[in-house]
């Protein structure tokens, strides 16, 4: 069956290229860790002795999230209008960035306590791996999550603004 010319709709691929996946995933690394730094400053936080992990935290969170997230929302929106790959983008790069550095937290938070735990693969181990996990995913809810405003949320929106309108 014949489409008439000028109706086909294209289709963006899903698969961002090199380029895009590895500039934008140190890109958005940058960027993160811009969000912590301005904040720590808006707060006088900065003056601690972590600063310099607690940076590079963000910044591999951003790195880590953006090659998975970026083909999950193409994929997700490439037959639909821009506004909803930008909903997409917004939300699925919000929500994993978060996600990515607070297990990159909560497997350094357990490498720490990790002295403390009993031996690999034993049931009391897998207690202590979920329950420290969990308590250290709940603290970066509650004192990390602050570190991505007031910045993080216009970055945001920027980045989902231009990666919908790449995918036309």
């Amino acid at each position: 069956m014949a489409v008439p010319p000028g109706t086909e709709r294209r289709t963006a691929a899903v698969f961002p290229s090199l380029t895009l996946c590895l500039g934008g995933a140190v890109g958005w690394g940058l960027l993160m860790a811009a969000c912590a730094l301005v904040s720590l400053l808006l707060h006088e936080r900065w003056q601690t002795f972590h600063l310099a992990k607690l940076l590079a935290l963000y910044f591999c969170g951003g790195v880590a999230a953006w090659p998975i997230v970026l083909p999950l929302a193409r994929w997700l929106t490439r037959r639909h209008a821009a506004e909803t790959r930008f909903a997409a983008h917004f939300v699925l790069l919000g929500v994993g960035t978060i996600a990515m550095t607070a297990f990159l937290f909560a497997m350094q938070y357990r490498l720490f306590y990790a002295q403390w735990h009993q031996p690999f693969g034993t049931r009391i181990w897998v207690y202590q791996f979920v329950f420290t996990s969990a308590g250290a995913v709940y603290q970066f809810a509650v004192m990390g999550l602050s570190l991505y405003l007031p910045v993080g949320l216009p970055l945001l929106a920027g980045a989902s603004l231009w990666l919908a309108k790449t995918m036309r």
